[in-house]
């Protein structure tokens, strides 16, 4: 919908910094598809926008770094028939991207040793696909 987007609590993205385009998509639709422009792409120029600080600019370029093209990110949505669900799934797509480039890294996991319970078990079970695999064989021979 019209109006700015709401990121995160202390986030929100202007409509002035995003870009919009409506294209014909493919898919569902029946005749509508070839007269309809459902697909929805939206830009937002990460390097230009002016709701960031210089932290959440840089963190952002880092993480979505394969996704940016020329320091803007864009996302497309085509799968409804209607535009106007096309353009509200953009939109929470891009918002949740944005969320999930800015949160903070998860906890690192540390290390553990396997249990004597799990490592038994594993062993039990290569033992059972090994002799179902001898079973398998030809002993013709």
């Amino acid at each position: 919908m019209p109006g700015p987007l709401k990121v995160t609590q202390s986030l929100t993205i202007p409509e002035a910094e995003l870009t919009w385009r409506f294209t014909r998509a493919s898919g569902p639709g029946g005749q509508g598809v070839n007269t309809t422009d459902s697909r929805v792409q939206v830009w937002w120029d990460v390097t230009a926008s002016q709701v960031l600080t210089a932290g959440q600019r840089e963190q952002i370029l880092s993480r979505l770094g394969g996704r940016l093209v020329a320091g803007v990110l864009p996302v497309t949505a085509s799968e409804q028939r209607s535009q106007l669900q096309n353009r509200e799934t953009a939109e929470q797509r891009l918002a949740q991207i944005v969320a999930g480039a800015l949160a903070p890294p998860p906890r690192a996991r540390r290390a553990t040793r396997a249990t004597k319970g799990s490592q038994e078990r594993r062993i039990a079970q290569k033992k059972r696909r090994g002799t179902i695999k001898k079973l398998r064989r030809d002993t013709s021979d």
